[in-house]
């Protein structure tokens, strides 16, 4: 099939590109041209803006497609103008949306595809659902062949999931914890959160791409496997050979002091236990099965961080807000105990 991503590079598009020449396609990819030296040779760049309509339409004057994927669409504006450039030209349009649109609180951790979207705590969110609104919308009411696919926590090699870090990602918190220094856990570490590797979630959205089961429908695709972030961090200090010392501290405290704004991916998303019945995309897609386990993807992940010195990317800001945090804390339980 000759499918084309929006994007194509990013923490969960580059798997689906590598998978999908491996499965023979002809992938076309629309972005400004970043990682093109990491894909594989026989992928067709579209060097281009896609917020720039008039250009894009130009660029992509006279193509057709089986399948248009979308994973850099946030906000309504821009599936508008997928859906002015595409309508016509494709047979399916996948678009990301993301599970942290479902209901926050959740009335139930069990999460399907019928859990209600509501997320007052993230715009971020909001937006997504209004997109999902949108494409919904045209396709009920012209056809428009969308598939709406929502991802949880999908990492990579590139950046170890985690709840709290700050604006310069996941490393600063490794070299705490190489220092045996204390870290910043939200909550008191027990409620379960699900972290899928990219590798799993594109067999199963690539399972989707030609599928007539698939359209007018909504998917979440995760791994079956819900873990506690005091494992995930435990996963991570045992992988470096480390002692891991924890500071566990309200999610609305830590939203709270800023200066993170905390509310939308902690009190919005990760503070959340979350557990995903993953029956539909299964059944959509039988022979999809999640098979890197947390703790073998956490492991690749820091070894392969530890291994390329260009993603030990400093943050000595947060680094002093953490040390600001643990001392409050200690303060507070010394003055308690007094």
């Amino acid at each position: 099939m000759k499918i084309l991503l929006i994007g194509g590079t990013g923490t969960i598009s580059m798997a689906i590109t590598r998978l999908l020449v491996k499965q023979n396609h002809e992938v076309w990819l629309f972005n400004r041209g970043g990682r093109s030296e990491e894909l594989p040779e026989s992928v067709n760049v579209i060097k281009g803006d896609i917020s720039d309509e008039k250009g894009a339409e130009k660029l992509l004057e006279g193509m057709t497609f089986d399948c248009v994927g979308e994973f850099i669409g946030f906000v309504t504006e821009q599936v508008e103008r997928d859906y002015r450039l595409f309508s016509g030209k494709t047979k399916q349009y996948i678009y990301i949306s993301s599970a942290s649109a479902y209901q926050k609180p959740l009335s139930d951790y069990r999460i399907t595809e019928s859990t209600p979207l509501s997320n007052p705590h993230w715009e971020y969110s909001r937006n997504k659902i209004a997109c999902e609104e949108f494409l919904m919308d045209m396709y009920r009411k012209n056809g428009f062949p969308v598939t709406i696919v929502r991802p949880s926590h999908t990492y990579d090699e590139r950046s170890v999931p985690l709840g709290v870090h700050g604006d310069k990602g996941s490393w600063q918190v490794v070299k705490r914890i190489m220092e045996e220094k204390p870290v910043v856990i939200h909550g008191d570490g027990t409620s379960l959160w699900t972290i899928t590797h990219n590798s799993d979630f594109a067999k199963a959205y690539c399972g989707l791409i030609g599928n007539i089961h698939a359209i007018g429908q909504a998917y979440h695709i995760t791994t079956d496997e819900s873990v506690t972030w005091n494992q995930i961090y435990q996963i991570i200090a045992d992988t470096l050979g480390k002692k891991l010392i924890a500071c566990h501290v309200p999610s609305d405290l830590l939203n709270a002091v800023g200066p993170y704004d905390f509310e939308g991916t902690l009190i919005g998303d990760k503070a959340s236990t979350v557990v995903f019945d993953n029956s539909k995309i299964k059944r959509a897609v039988p022979d999809f099965v999640a098979t890197v386990r947390a703790d073998q993807g956490i492991r690749d992940t820091v070894n392969y961080i530890l291994a390329h010195p260009e993603l030990q990317v400093e943050d000595k800001e947060f680094d002093e807000w953490c040390d600001k945090i643990v001392n409050a804390v200690n303060n507070t339980i010394k003055a308690l105990k007094g």
